[in-house]
């Protein structure tokens, strides 16, 4: 998917996105990078929030479902169902988030059972980056739901 496009629609659709001027630097059916900078983020400590890092977190796994499922033309509504965030360095600056599927996410089996039962959970992981170094990493469960599914 094409970076802008990306953008685009969280800016649409998940308005916060762009109140915290996120910024897609790569949006890949393997992985999806953001950026979000300090300003907009800033604590009373003069680093990012707990809050936006967490978001930004959510925000680049979500992302990763969102554009491996436009990429096989399957529309659905996706959520978050729970997620644990560990904070593991103070972000003093611009950051990252790169999002993953975890290693025991089977695609697949995913796949067939949003298709069968118009619902499925799949878990992916995303991990905050400063100056080189992690930061944090949230682990998040996601739900797919077909268009249809109440």
């Amino acid at each position: 998917m094409d970076q802008g496009i990306l953008r685009q629609y969280l800016y649409d659709h998940i308005p916060l996105s762009q109140a915290m001027q996120v910024e897609v630097l790569s949006a890949q059916p393997d992985g999806v990078l953001l950026t979000a900078p300090l300003p907009p983020n800033i604590n009373h400590q003069e680093t990012i929030f707990g809050g936006s890092a967490s978001a930004v977190a959510i925000l680049a796994a979500w992302s990763l479902l969102h554009v491996r499922l436009q990429h096989q033309g399957i529309s659905s509504r996706l959520v978050i169902q729970s997620n644990t965030m560990q904070y593991e360095l103070p972000i003093a600056g611009s950051f990252t988030a790169r999002s993953y599927l975890e290693p025991d996410a089977d695609w697949p089996r995913f796949l067939r059972t949003l298709a069968r039962k118009g619902r499925s959970r799949i878990s992916v992981s995303s991990v905050l980056e400063f100056q080189g170094q992690q930061a944090g990493k949230l682990h998040g469960e996601f739900v797919a739901l077909a268009p249809e599914a109440p």
